[in-house]
């Protein structure tokens, strides 16, 4: 599930509104080891371009 994810963010990221919708919705579907996972591959993928998604995003959902 996890690379099916990561597949869907690369796809949507031309605009922040629907990656921000996507990454909401991704993050209600993985177990939490994904999720964590997920969050380090986000911030290395998108942190220059969707930084302050990414913080409003992880910071509103807990991984543990």
């Amino acid at each position: 599930m996890l690379e099916y994810v990561k597949t869907i963010l690369l796809k949507v990221s031309f605009d922040g509104t629907l990656f921000e919708k996507e990454l909401r919705k991704a993050l209600r579907t993985l177990v939490p080891d994904e999720a964590g996972q997920l969050k380090a591959w986000c911030y290395q993928q998108f942190s220059s371009l969707y930084r302050r998604v990414l913080n409003r995003v992880f910071r509103q959902v807990s991984l543990a």
